[in-house]
């Protein structure tokens, strides 16, 4: 199996639990993995919970934008590895066809951006949210992709979303 350089996490309106997901990989990644997130009908500005989450943990905001996932369709998007839906929704649509053959996965979680209250109720959604999608990064980052075929990595990718919190 080729290594994974290249991931793109998918949600329904890229505002919360995919940008997470790529500000994580972009984390512990450590510039070994390129990642981007997108959706399928993007609400336009990242959840405000998101972003008081990211800059809490000291990732600087300013590349996060709520985006379609066909900026990633096209001549002149990047190759990407692995495709992520982390969300019912996203997983169920016909996802468009990326550049190259990407690994897919779900690693379906609740939505933190549907909890109401008070701020300190939502930025508790999106700590368990981050909480959850780390064990997940940090799961993928510690297989050893080099060993597996295809189909051996997809089942460990699909064991990856089956981790606590699943949905």
């Amino acid at each position: 199996m080729p290594e994974v350089k290249s991931v793109l996490v998918l949600c329904t309106g890229n505002s919360a639990r995919s940008i997470l997901g790529e500000a994580l990989f972009i984390r512990l990644g450590e510039g070994r993995i390129n990642a981007y997130s997108a959706g399928s009908k993007p609400r336009g500005v990242p959840h405000p919970g998101a972003l008081r989450l990211l800059a809490a943990k000291g990732v600087d905001t300013a590349r996060f934008r709520s985006k379609s996932w066909l900026e990633y369709t096209g001549p002149d998007a990047p190759p990407i590895d692995l495709a992520i839906t982390v969300c019912g929704n996203a997983a169920g649509e016909a996802c468009p066809v990326f550049p190259g053959t990407p690994l897919r996965a779900h690693w379906g979680l609740s939505d933190p951006a549907d909890v109401q209250g008070s701020n300190v109720q939502v930025d508790a959604a999106f700590a368990e949210t981050w909480r959850l999608l780390e064990m997940r990064v940090r799961a993928f980052l510690a297989l050893d992709l080099a060993a597996l075929d295809r189909a051996e990595a997809e089942r460990a990718l699909a064991l990856i979303g089956q981790m606590e919190g699943a949905a």
